[in-house]
């Protein structure tokens, strides 16, 4: 459908790509993944012909409806519903010549444009604009407004309904989680699991390309290589392939050695809770896939002070919005350790929580109580907006410690890959990751020991936002954190908090029931997980007969686990030899490193069979 043949391209003196070859096919869903200026966007412009390249290194048919969501729209007149409907052109021409025929009285044309307006589902499509809104996460008093009355991230997001209403054979989908939040991109995640063209997908985000991609298009080092398969198979494919270099496998073992540490900490005072488990498995899959961010240019840690209060702050009874509400009878309370997510919909409140858990929202009625030591690191959009952008990244540093060298801060601000002149350069010239990354260094700096974070990988790439959740891994202060990184979610979260129609509660269950929950595939009542009761009565002697079966298929994945977990770790020993690395890579260790990848992903299917037969159990006997 869509074949680049020795492409080449060279931008500004700079060489993105060459001798490129590849193709891609109907109905595939391919990730575009890279470090930053390796050509991801370029390429979309290449394949919209706004680059030119030679002609017969790109080549499609020249009736393939390319669909491509544009980053910026200008505020107009125009309707909401009007401009997601304009998405399909054809349909909107056909409307048109509907609409002139009527004024013009030919009503032999008119009959053949109605038969046209059918067979393009014409009747259909304003309840299709509505549903892609809706899905996106306008309300229906919205539809009507003009363009110029929604800011910059929701005209983004118009911007993405209007190119899902395009009819489309090749969708090209550049960031399109930005500005989106968890319960929008949930939404889309499905739409396009549904979608029934072929997609290229640019995003920073790995859950979502999981949730969305079957191939991988790895761009590195002038060249694009594809992967079969989601995004963590290509990471740990990628991580197999660098540990051939005996240099890299030592690295390796020292990250995977790093987050085994966290992994057995977690353990040892996790519950079977879903969350927990949910958790257990997130981090024992960033153990799989360390290996392959061995060349990550970011290496840091966020420390926390050695004063500590407990609790560190507390709300009670607590009102709080601006002029009216948004939150009433809250009563949360943060201690050292804890590290609680929040979800829910767009303009819940969560945002509003967390400004008045640091203070810089004063509550409408009720109490804030904080402890001596407290000393919070708040991240949020705003902290991006408030550098000072007339001075450097050292200078940020230098304000908060003048006792520190220059050598001492260079080497703070190398492990957030500022380094050389970057360090000193005025950051009115970084760009959006590079303000965030710098914002977090500046927190991390300040030793806080409470972190309050507000969709902290905004603007940042892959490297960046597996180094993040790293460095919260190791964080031991408590973490209250918003974001539509799931991943960064599942890795760094002990308990979820439902913020939605003006209370805060529990939510006892995990990521994957909230998607259930936002999608509507299955009743899910928070309250029943709460209370673990049974809407129907279950015969006793029928459930004593499912607990026995489940007890014995339980005990026999245990065996079978303490088995594979047996071989995996001889396996792991034999690749610590570091004689087996001497000399040219052998046959022996390609081998092994199958062997070792095989071991994992077995473990990990046999790990998810006991954890849902654990929770039937539960269940039933609860």
């Amino acid at each position: 459908m869509l074949s680049f043949n020795n492409l080449e391209l060279v931008l500004g003196g700079n060489t993105l790509f060459n001798d490129v070859s590849l193709t891609i096919h109907h109905h595939q869903k391919v990730g575009l993944v890279g470090a930053n200026g390796t050509g991801k966007t370029s390429l979309f412009k290449v394949i919209k012909k706004e680059i030119e390249v030679d002609q017969s290194s790109v080549s499609y048919p020249a009736d393939l409806r390319i669909s491509y969501l544009a980053q910026e729209i200008e505020g107009t007149e125009e309707l909401a519903i009007d401009y997601v409907l304009s998405g399909d052109s054809h349909l909107v021409n056909i409307q048109n010549q509907i609409n002139e025929a009527e004024q013009n009285g030919d009503y032999e044309k008119l009959g053949d444009l109605y038969d046209v307006f059918s067979s393009l589902d014409g009747y259909s499509a304003k309840s299709k604009a509505e549903q892609l809104l809706v899905g996106l996460g306008f309300k229906s008093e919205e539809f009507k407004k003009p363009l110029k009355a929604f800011s910059g991230g929701w005209r983004v997001r118009l911007n993405l309904a209007k190119t899902l209403m395009q009819p489309s054979d090749l969708m090209l989908l550049d960031e399109p989680t930005n500005h989106l939040d968890l319960d929008a991109i949930l939404w889309l995640s499905n739409w396009i699991n549904h979608f029934q063209g072929a997609l290229i997908l640019i995003s920073h985000d790995r859950d979502f390309l999981d949730d969305c991609v079957n191939f991988v298009a790895h761009l590195h080092r002038q060249s694009i290589e594809i992967y079969k398969g989601n995004y963590s198979q290509f990471e740990t494919l990628r991580a197999l392939k660098m540990a051939e270099i005996q240099s890299n496998f030592i690295k390796q073992q020292k990250e995977v050695a790093h987050m085994q540490s966290f992994i057995n900490r977690f353990k040892a005072k996790a519950t079977k809770a879903r969350q927990a488990q949910s958790r257990i498995k997130s981090l024992e899959k960033m153990e799989l896939i360390a290996p392959a961010h061995i060349d990550s240019p970011f290496n840091f840690k966020i420390s926390e002070t050695d004063k500590i209060s407990n609790p560190l702050v507390a709300l009670r009874k607590a009102e709080m919005g601006y002029l009216d509400p948004i939150l009433t009878s809250v009563d949360f309370t943060i201690c050292p350790g804890d590290r609680v997510g929040l979800l829910g919909p767009n303009g819940a409140g969560k945002s509003t929580l967390i400004k008045s858990i640091v203070g810089d929202l004063k509550l409408l009625d009720g109490d804030r109580e904080t402890g001596a030591n407290i000393k919070i690191g708040y991240f949020s959009q705003h902290q991006v907006d408030d550098l000072d952008l007339t001075i450097s990244a050292f200078t940020h540093i230098q304000r908060l410690d003048e006792t520190k060298s220059e050598k001492q801060i260079r080497t703070y601000l190398g492990g957030f890959n500022f380094k050389g002149d970057k360090v000193k350069d005025s950051i009115k010239l970084f760009s959006g990751g590079e303000k965030a990354r710098l914002a977090f260094a500046i927190i991390s700096y300040q030793k806080p020991n409470i972190l309050l974070m507000d969709e902290p990988t905004n603007h940042l790439d892959m490297e960046m936002r597996h180094a993040l959740t790293v460095a919260i891994q190791s964080f031991k202060g408590a973490i209250v954190l918003i974001s539509h990184d799931r991943h960064l979610l599942n890795s760094s979260v002990d308990t979820f908090y439902l913020v939605d129609k003006g209370k805060l509660e529990v939510f006892n269950g995990d990521l994957e029931d909230y998607k259930n929950l936002i999608l509507n595939i299955k009743n899910f009542d928070n309250k029943s997980l709460t209370k673990k009761k049974k809407n129907k009565a279950i015969d006793r002697e029928d459930s004593i007969k499912q607990s026995k079966n489940l007890k014995s298929e339980i005990s026999k994945l245990e065996k079978r686990l303490q088995r594979l977990n047996k071989k995996l770790n001889e396996a792991n020993e034999e690749l610590a030899n570091p004689d087996l690395y001497s000399g040219n890579p052998s046959d022996n260790l390609q081998d092994l490193i199958r062997n070792q990848l095989e071991l994992s992903n077995e473990v990990e299917r046999v790990e998810k069979e006991w954890i849902e037969n654990v929770t039937k159990l539960e269940k039933l006997t609860s």
